[in-house]
């Protein structure tokens, strides 16, 4: 079976890529939640899959031949995937590397980055023989957590790569990655699928109203699917901008703090575009707030941005989001009585 069919939208860039691909390592990148990671690993099963390639429609792979199981069960020799160590497990690909200790015999939190110790360990292992197919393949994501020296340690083998070798970087935000990386890379744009083709998919994974929640996530169907998986529902998401208007922060309770402000954010956005005359795009059918003050809605996005730039921040979340949400409330012209307290 070919994985692309669970995301449906992917099939045909991922043969169009297969079929226009000429370098050695390809950049993929393209909106939150349309599936670059899972794109990569379709394009390292194809690259790697040992059924011939006048066998397999468009150059995919073939789901059936002892390589593309061992994609499948993450234990091809001739693949390594770099991701941050707080996203492994997350996308099931647990490293079977023991956790680093702190300086003080303590475990570290997992990281965020690609760390350079991964990507030189990638490297070596792209020098070595390989283990079963005519390529190697090295995925990293999200390519934009390589810090600048993980990064100046790829290129030099994204120059000059061994016989063989092949890269995918796949990223939410290519503009944030070395310009000299980016420029050894062939670029595969992904984009957002249609409206009809995403809420298909939604409703095969049994998402209520799919179109509210496919609207929050501004398109994005992995992003929508796994608010749902998160606790968000539909009538959590719609019930937002009046928790919002009324100063009540509770509608966030026992959100983390990145999401709660990814969400204020997005009240904040439909605000401010039905206070210029335009129409929500995460909020259909929300309507302009009478009392909004316009000048009160850019200082609440400004804060948020701030925020958002710092939402790892060990915060106090219940005060935090409290006090974001009352400054909604403010900008939204809420309950008269409350305005202006803190």
């Amino acid at each position: 079976m070919n994985p692309a069919s669970d995301l449906p939208w992917l099939a045909e860039p991922l043969a169009n890529a297969l079929r226009q691909q000429r370098g050695h390592a390809l950049l993929v990148y393209g909106p939150t939640g349309v599936g670059q990671f899972e794109f990569a690993v379709m394009l390292a099963r194809a690259w790697l899959c040992e059924t011939a390639n006048d066998q397999r429609a468009a150059g995919l792979a073939c789901g059936q031949c002892a390589s593309c199981h061992l994609v499948d069960a993450r234990g091809h020799p001739d693949l390594r995937v770099l991701l941050p160590e707080a996203l492994e497990e997350a996308l099931g690909w647990a490293s079977d590397e023991p956790p680093e200790e702190s300086g003080e015999g303590k475990r570290r939190q997992p990281s965020k980055e690609i760390r350079v110790g991964q990507v030189r360990a990638a490297l070596q292992f792209s020098e070595l023989t390989r283990g079963r197919s005519r390529h190697k393949v090295v995925i990293a994501y999200p390519a934009e957590r390589m810090n600048a020296i993980a990064a100046n340690a790829l290129l030099k083998t994204l120059e000059e790569p061994p016989p063989g070798q092949r890269f995918v970087l796949a990223t939410e935000a290519a503009d944030r990655l070395l310009p000299t990386v980016r420029s050894r890379c062939q670029a595969v744009r992904l984009e957002l699928p249609v409206r009809d083709v995403a809420l298909h998919w939604l409703a095969g994974q049994k998402v209520a109203q799919p179109e509210v929640l496919l609207a929050a996530a501004g398109g994005s169907p992995l992003l929508a699917r796994d608010w749902e998986l998160a606790g968000v529902d539909s009538a959590t998401w719609a019930a937002l901008p009046g928790g919002v208007r009324r100063g009540d922060a509770s509608v966030l309770s026992g959100w983390p703090v990145p999401r709660a402000v990814d969400a204020l954010q997005r009240v904040c956005h439909d605000a401010l575009s039905l206070a210029a005359g335009g129409q929500p795009r995460f909020f259909a059918g929300l309507r302009p707030a009478p009392g909004a003050q316009l000048s009160e809605l850019l200082a609440w996005s400004r804060e948020l941005s701030r925020v958002a730039r710092h939402a790892e921040h060990p915060w106090n979340a219940g005060l935090l989001i409290e006090a974001l949400v009352t400054q909604g409330r403010d900008a939204l012209g809420g309950d008269p009585g409350q305005r202006g307290r803190r």
